[in-house]
């Protein structure tokens, strides 16, 4: 059943604490328990890129729950869903561009470290650990009260709800959503991203580059192989790889202009199978992240060639796979404002806080690169949480008053939006 099918007092009001009480499209209690609970289920279910069936199936069926019309994505994954077209099928049909309002419905695969928590991951090796859980529910939840203010005729002007896959996967499921006609008829397009370090109840915004670009190294090294005993005789491959390890990243740092934040940072590293055995076979594996377009343009020349000269002075053969990822994401001003003005007017101008530009590849980039947009860190950290956490590990978790926050946030940008 619609939670919002009943005109509650409560549903016209944005919450307690928000100071624009008349601006309606606020979150009914009984809604807010109902997205915690749905939260929670993605939460024991996570589901890698491009592998989001149920997830997938779950937000279909809410959705057409409350008289929506969504459509999965042609790549099998993911979906969209218009709101406020005024058509049958539900899907824009021209006139005036919609806002978008984009989630990313993927897990990482790294356990669930979590303990005692009765909604931990259910799936070996697999677990919500970014918080895109969190960015599924909230935009589901601000459709759904959008869905209700357009039945009223208080939805001045139609949204998309985009729910994306594979955001966890290089260069990221933007861009098959895009290629899928997720932005046709888009004009502008806003999202939120969990931040531990973010007391919930607040947002963090900047101006212009708020992630860094982010791209994928793989490279292998090759030799002879032989004895421990006669490395002399060979291609000492472990040593090799040790100081591809240690010194490429080293000689990269200064080969580009130290203001552009260019970091290669390794994640994996491989060789050998016995103690007395020199291998034939190592193999690397990291991220290159980079704060500056101009110096992430260089990045992949500058990569390759600082590998092959480590790799020259042990007499090891490398092969470099340098995987183009994403570029950074840069907010547009206007509608950082826009984003701006909806949070303060739910809870007030000390709602909003700036945030530094991060390191962390987004895809959500991709969408930039044909309309303007914007992204907020959404906060989810427990004001009374003493407990250092972070992304990408698997003991992350957020306070759940971030959803309300979060919906509040959506629903307030829509009705404040104007056609440009």
């Amino acid at each position: 059943m619609n939670q919002l099918t009943s005109r509650e007092s409560e549903a016209d009001q944005p919450g307690e604490s928000a100071p624009g009480s008349a601006l309606p499209g606020g979150l009914p209690e009984a809604l807010l328990a109902e997205l915690v609970a749905f939260r929670r289920d993605l939460h024991m279910h996570p589901e890698l890129g491009n592998q989001e069936f149920r997830t997938t199936a779950a937000l279909k069926t809410r959705l057409e729950l409350a008289g929506l019309t969504p459509r999965v994505l042609g790549i099998g994954t993911g979906l969209v869903c218009d709101i406020g077209t005024g058509t049958e099928t539900g899907e824009w049909e021209g006139g005036r561009g919609m806002l978008a309002l984009r989630a990313d419905i993927d897990a990482l695969p790294i356990p669930d470290s979590k303990v005692g928590c009765a909604y931990r991951s259910t799936v070996p090796d697999r677990a919500h650990a970014c918080g895109h859980d969190v960015h599924t529910t909230v935009v589901l939840g601000a459709g759904l009260v959008l869905a209700e203010l357009d039945r009223r005729g208080e939805l001045p002007h139609p949204v998309r709800l985009i729910f994306q896959p594979a955001e966890e996967v290089l260069p990221g499921g933007a861009a098959d959503a895009i290629k899928c006609g997720a932005l046709e008829g888009v004009r502008k397009i806003i999202a939120v991203h969990c931040d531990p370090k973010v007391d919930a109840g607040r947002i963090g915004l900047r101006y212009g580059a708020i992630t860094s670009a982010c791209d994928r190294l793989d490279v292998t090294l090759d030799g002879p192989g032989g004895h421990t005993a006669r490395p002399h005789l060979t291609t000492d491959l472990v040593t090799a790889v040790a100081k591809v390890a240690t010194e490429v990243p080293a000689v990269v740092a200064r080969r580009v202009d130290a203001r552009s934040g260019l970091v290669l940072t390794w994640g994996r590293i491989e060789s050998g199978h016995t103690c007395n055995v020199i291998p034939q076979h190592a193999e690397l594996s990291g991220t290159v992240r980079c704060l500056d377009l101009d110096a992430w343009r260089e990045a992949p020349d500058v990569v390759h060639a600082a590998v092959q000269e480590i790799a020259d002075l042990y007499r090891a053969k490398p092969v470099v796979n340098y995987v183009r990822g994403v570029p950074p994401v840069v907010n547009d001003p206007a509608v950082s404002d826009l984003l701006r003005d909806a949070m303060t007017a739910r809870r007030g101008p000390d709602s909003v806080e700036d945030t530094p530009q991060s390191l962390g590849g987004e895809d959500f980039s991709w969408y930039l690169e044909h309309v303007p947009g914007a992204m907020a860190r959404l906060g989810v950290k427990s004001p009374q949480d003493r407990t250092t956490r972070d992304l990408h590990q698997g003991d992350f978790d957020v306070d759940e008053s971030a959803i309300k926050v979060g919906v509040e946030l959506f629903t307030a940008a829509a009705l404040l939006d104007a056609p440009t």
